[in-house]
């Protein structure tokens, strides 16, 4: 029988206007696509991973491409997911091979991915957050109102004028309901600052106010609004740091290096009395897919990626406003 071979590639997809956030702003989302082929009963089987290299924790496509590939001859001696964890650190790269493994496992067993990762049911429908790019409280204000029969809206913030900009969007959107996202671009005087005010214009959750790394700093802090870590979160050895500082912690794939980890660290969090909160990085749907199983159950849904993008690949998720179908078989799992 041949041994699994690994195919890795780059992709580009336009994104839909510029996607803005604290740190920057791009018009294209760059992913990169790990398949593993190996022979079935029936013949070749592919099965395919998406990842996106992040350059906030030191990730460029080269560096993923080439961190894959030097697991080409494990996946030719039979790689597995618990090898997996053990040959590579989390992180994109790992995220994209992890997912390679469970969807090639499903379709060469015929056992769809929901079952292998033990959830009780068929995956249903989830319900995503719609994302708001950070600009001026203006424009913001007219991306809310075109977006104002979304239930729910995330807003990017970044600092000054970010109180402003809340306001912009709940004018125009007053029935949504709102989640903010600082992408650590506040200072601890600026959360005591802006709270209170964001909590009477109905902000329900708070991202990452601070940077990674001053997670003490919020240890005991009386906010008015529940806290929700993202950069904050990684592998399950993050999980230590965010207990009696957040409230929430956002599990996203390439952060945990791929769903077999964030699936333990998900458990592990609700264990540890943090709600869940499952996100994506601007990615198409094939990141969304493995993600719509870790989903599931979750406190607060952000798997708008597609949504966010000019095109998608197809076969894709199906979006009917915010409401994303599970996956199907053709695309992963």
């Amino acid at each position: 029988m041949p041994q699994p071979v690994l195919v890795i590639r780059a992709e580009t997809f336009p994104i839909r206007g510029t996607f803005r956030i604290s740190r920057g702003a791009k018009t294209e989302a760059r992913v990169v696509v790990a398949e593993v082929t190996a022979e079935g009963p029936r013949g070749p089987v592919t099965g395919r991973g998406e990842c996106v290299p992040y350059a906030r924790y030191g990730e460029t496509v080269a560096g993923v491409m080439a961190a894959l590939d030097a697991q080409s001859g494990a996946v030719a001696a039979g790689l597995t997911r618990a090898e997996l964890q053990r040959r590579m650190p989390p992180g994109a790269a790992r995220n994209a091979l992890d997912c390679a493994l469970w969807d090639l496992e499903a379709k060469l067993t015929g056992t769809p991915a929901w079952r292998l990762a033990g959830l009780a049911a068929a995956p249903g429908p989830l319900s995503t957050a719609f994302t708001l790019s950070v600009d001026t409280p203006e424009n913001m204000g007219r991306a809310a109102a075109a977006a104002s029969h979304y239930p729910l809206l995330k807003l990017k913030l970044t600092g000054d004028g970010d109180l402003e900009r809340v306001a912009a969007v709940r004018e125009n959107a007053p029935l949504s309901r709102l989640m903010v996202d600082a992408n650590e671009g506040w200072s601890l005087e600026q959360l005591d600052r802006y709270a209170p005010r964001l909590a009477a214009l109905g902000v329900e959750l708070l991202e990452q106010p601070l940077p990674a790394g001053r997670d003490a700093d919020l240890a005991g802090h009386a906010c008015p609004i529940p806290l929700g870590a993202d950069e904050s979160v990684h592998g399950l050895d993050s999980l230590a740091a965010l207990v009696g500082r957040y409230h929430v912690a956002n599990i996203k794939l390439d952060k945990t290096g791929g769903l077999t980890e964030a699936l333990a660290l998900k458990a592990a969090c609700e264990a540890a009395g943090l709600q869940v909160m499952v996100g994506c990085m601007v990615a198409t749907s094939l990141s969304m897919a493995p993600a719509h199983l870790l989903a599931q159950g979750a406190a607060f849904v952000d798997l708008d990626g597609p949504l966010l993008l000019a095109r998608d690949r197809s076969p894709g998720v199906t979006y009917d406003g915010t409401t994303a179908a599970p996956p199907p078989p053709d695309l992963w799992g």
